[in-house]
């Protein structure tokens, strides 16, 4: 051990314990113009990276033009003339986590998503309006019980712009004082953040220079957002038409309370439409036929250790009760696993118009077995074959390049220093998805190889523990001082698609949110609109009308709203899913029902909410509300 540094900020996607050389190692470089590494380079001052990166990918060129030879091409022009294209591309490490355009596992850490990152943010600002449409409409419906105070104060001789400020002032103060109680219930929430969205956040990030003055902005804005128009509606009431009683309060601004509301239900129905999407989209994705088998695989990490013993190991453990078959091999059809890209061809003569880059992976005599790989034509590798070591298996996307209906006794072809390697192909199997649904099948090979990165087993999980226990003793004995870790293949199936299940769980809490806040506000409406129309609603009952009538007369009117939103929602949220959608090569279908769902739950939770001060306005006593009368 040469030094010991300062631990790695955690908010970096470059995380490590251990930092030690390639040399050390005696590390097979490999071949020119294969890209096995993380490049990382610092710039000196001054110089313009977009400048910097031209001149980066002719430095490139100029070394990797001797490859060009094994292609049978004279120059790099002639290369890009046969359609083919070599280009680095230069990423600030401070665009990497949110920025990145590389595949699920292909960075170093997993990497966040600029695209969730503004679609949570927008649908965050959608509830905050909505809180400010609930105060705009609740503070005019009831202003009938400042009307007179705002008479009596402008024949006194106040201003209207001492009005509009005072109502602005009240608005800013609640905000103020629901941001301290925000601040508490955040307090209390974060560690339940944290643990759906995966992050480590702490209440000190509020407070940091950069959130800190937002933060402090944020009731003023909120506060003038929200009391603007209250503000300016009841300190435009003319005092001679309050005083005398002729103002007819709770009918001015009708119009704009219902466009309101349509608002607030037009945001809610879309998160439900979107929620809905999401989690059909992740069962997809558990429930689809992925080519492979990923249940009851038990994975054992560094698997390295073992040395020589890893054969004799996955001998032992094979013969376990309860195990069905057992692979060495460091490729798991899983992202964040090995990957080794390879340049082959279909003639033996080499030239760009038949070469192709194929995922090229080491496995012995019991991957397909153990990982539920269906072989199609020809065999599986055997130890009966002695001239396996060369030869191949294929996917169908391979095949599907070549040309060949039937691959099997075929060749595909390898140039090592101008001399072609033939690779008979000696079977076909199943395409499956080794890779997230957001990429296509790609072409794979599949060749007899030692590569003991990994230990899977196909085992029967009815009494996992104790198998376990055993498969730990057969590892002490094997490599003893040796950490034994173990992982399912399901888990790391899982992981990848971590992101997309943490956008439905936050897509569900949004969306209650929205509902909930909305909710308390068509509450607080349907309770004004009935205090209103308590007289009508007692001379209806004295004259016969039913309870049931009475209910419908009062909901009728925010149903009608409720369907203009679904109107609204519903175009908007299938191009937003739709888009979303199209980042999976493999998906569902946005179906009809799913639309009319969301429509019906909101016309359901509409109805509950004010189905409560409907039935309570029909049920009293009409003899309480026309005595005055």
């Amino acid at each position: 051990m040469n030094a010991v540094i300062k631990d790695i900020p955690r908010n970096t996607h470059f995380d490590f314990n251990i930092l030690f050389s390639m040399k050390s190692l005696n590390y097979q470089w490999g071949q020119t113009g294969n890209s096995n590494f993380y490049t990382y380079l610092v710039l000196k001052p001054g110089p313009d990276a977009k400048v910097f990166e031209k001149e980066l990918n002719g430095y490139i060129l100029k070394y990797f033009a001797p490859v060009l030879k094994d292609l049978n091409m004279s120059s790099v022009e002639e290369f890009e003339k046969a359609g083919n294209r070599i280009k680095f591309l230069l990423t600030p490490v401070t665009s990497i986590h949110l920025h990145s355009d590389r595949q699920a596992g292909e960075e170093i850490s997993p990497s966040g998503s600029i695209q969730y990152v503004t679609i949570f943010s927008a649908v965050a600002l959608l509830i905050l309006l909505i809180a400010c449409i609930n105060f705009m409409n609740l503070t005019t419906a009831r202003s009938a019980g400042r009307a007179r105070e705002v008479g009596i104060r402008k024949v006194l001789g106040t201003e209207r712009k001492e009005l509009v400020m005072q109502f602005l002032t009240e608005s800013t103060l609640m905000v103020l004082l629901s941001l301290l109680i925000a601040i508490g219930i955040a307090f209390l929430a974060l560690p339940l953040f944290n643990s759906v969205a995966a992050k480590s956040m702490s209440m000190a990030s509020l407070f940091s220079p950069v959130i800190l003055p937002l933060l402090l902005a944020l009731p003023f804005a909120v506060g003038l957002l929200a009391g603007s128009y209250p503000a300016f509606f009841l300190s435009g009431f003319k005092p001679i038409e309050v005083l005398k009683g002729k103002l007819k309060m709770g009918t001015r601004s009708g119009g704009l309370r219902s466009a309101l509301v349509v608002f607030q239900f037009t945001t809610s129905i879309m998160l439900i439409i979107g929620t809905i999407v999401v989690y059909r989209q992740l069962h997809f994705i558990q429930t689809r036929d992925l080519g492979f088998n990923k249940e009851q695989v038990l994975i054992i990490n560094a698997a390295d250790a073992l040395g020589n013993n890893a054969e004799p190991f996955k001998k032992q453990v094979i013969q376990l009760s309860g195990v069905k078959s057992g692979t060495l091999s460091a490729y798991l059809p899983v992202s964040n696993s090995s990957r080794n890209a390879y340049n082959v061809f279909k003639d033996p003569v080499a030239a760009a118009a038949n070469s192709f880059n194929a995922q090229y992976w080491g496995i012995d005599y019991g991957y397909l077995e153990t990982m539920g790989i269906k072989l199609l034509k020809g065999r599986n590798f055997s130890p009966g074959f002695g001239m396996d070591s060369s030869s191949w298996i294929i996917n169908e996307a391979t095949a599907r390049i070549l040309g060949y209906e039937d691959p099997v006794g075929k060749n595909i072809y390898t140039i090592d220093d101008g001399k072609a390697t033939a690779h008979p192909i000696v079977g076909l199997v199943k395409n499956f998805n080794f890779e997230s649904l957001h990429s296509p099948v790609g072409p794979l090979i599949f060749a007899l190889q030692r590569s003991t990165g990994l230990a899977s087993f196909k085992v029967n999980t009815a009494n996992i523990n104790p198998l376990i226990k055993q498969i730990r003793n057969e590892w002490k004995t094997m490599a003893p001082g040796m950490p034994f870790s173990y992982r399912f293949l399901d888990e790391s199936f899982n992981e990848m698609y971590r992101a997309e299940q943490r956008v439905g769980e936050i897509a569900m809490i949004f969306s209650v949110l929205a509902i909930l806040i909305s909710c308390l506000g068509i509450f607080g409406l349907a309770t004004f609109i009935a205090e209103q129309r308590m007289k009508e609603i007692g001379i209806r009952k004295v004259l016969g009308a039913s309870v049931r009538g009475i209910v419908g007369l009062l909901s009728r009117d925010f149903m009608k709203l409720v369907a203009i939103a679904f109107v609204i929602a519903t175009p908007f949220a299938w191009w937003v899913m739709n888009k979303w959608l199209q980042g999976f090569v493999y998906r569902i279908d946005i179906n009809w029902w799913i639309f009319l769902l969301a429509g019906l739950l909101a016309v359901g939770i509409a109805l509950i909410t004010i189905s409560f001060q409907s039935i309570k306005a029909a049920l009293a006593n009409p003899v309480k509300s026309l005595r005055s009368e």
